[in-house]
């Protein structure tokens, strides 16, 4: 891959409690700066949340780590924030959603795929509030995310600018294109699911590089049949082409192009 400037997180580092498996603690990011008055900013509910994830198979001490540090209250509506730290998914306004923290740990395993270190750079599609990307920006080297719609990429942009992290560019425009003037890609994730996985994204996937999304369920194993639900699809790409693993269902709201 290409040489890229690097923009490291100004986060602290803390030592987290180890995944399973896993022989002693790591040396992670520490939470970042509490939100006041909201009364969700203590280390043990968010630590609630992470042993959860672990009961449901999540092992990736880097994963789990990430997913302990950034409180995930700060993406939602005031409304929602006593039920920030549940295995739900909740709206976020203009018929999107935040993906509850079991499939966000789940994708976010399978992008690093066993990886010791950090990755390289992640093209993330469907920013949403912003949530997911703040998680990726501690377990990647450079992300890039794209949101279609204006007034969640405005959101998202409000969310995450206390937390200071230079290694995350927000972009607006139409995901289904990917961002080619960060390309290649050490790994590609999307939040919305369409028919086909573009082949933009896979024109954008360095070679070594892995792409997870949802998509409609294949029928027959093949990427491009139409049928009822979706299912999350992992490419690998590699010299000799590209291998697509179908693994479970999953409900996504739809990919869809342009902007808005």
């Amino acid at each position: 891959m290409k040489e890229r400037p690097t923009f490291p997180a100004k986060l602290a580092t803390a030592q987290h409690p180890a995944g399973p498996g896993s022989a002693k603690a790591r040396s992670l990011p520490a939470p970042l700066p509490p939100a006041q008055g909201l009364g969700m900013d203590s280390v043990a509910v968010r630590m609630r949340m992470v042993h959860l994830l672990q009961k449901q198979g999540v092992s990736d001490a880097a994963v789990l780590a990430a997913m302990g540090t950034v409180e995930r209250h700060r993406f939602v509506d005031s409304a929602l924030v006593n039920q920030a730290y549940e295995d739900t998914s909740l709206p976020i306004g203009l018929g999107q959603t935040i993906s509850k923290p079991g499939v966000v740990a789940r994708m976010l395993e399978l992008l690093r795929n066993g990886a010791t270190g950090t990755l390289g750079r992640v093209l993330e599609v469907g920013t949403g509030c912003g949530y997911q990307a703040a998680v990726l920006s501690l377990l990647a080297r450079e992300v890039y995310s794209i949101e279609r719609l204006r007034g969640l990429h405005d959101k998202a942009r409000d969310n995450v600018r206390y937390a200071r992290l230079a290694n995350l560019h927000l972009l607006f425009g139409d995901g289904m294109q990917g961002f080619a003037a960060g390309a290649p890609y050490a790994g590609i994730i999307a939040a919305a699911g369409g028919e086909a996985v573009p082949q933009a994204w896979v024109d954008q996937l360095a070679v070594g590089g892995r792409l997870v999304a949802p998509i409609a369920a294949p029928a027959h194993g093949a990427l491009h049949a139409k049928a009822a639900g979706q299912a999350l699809v992992v490419l690998d790409k590699t010299a000799a082409g590209v291998r697509q693993t179908v693994l479970e269902a999953v409900h996504f709201v739809p990919l869809k192009s342009g902007v808005a």
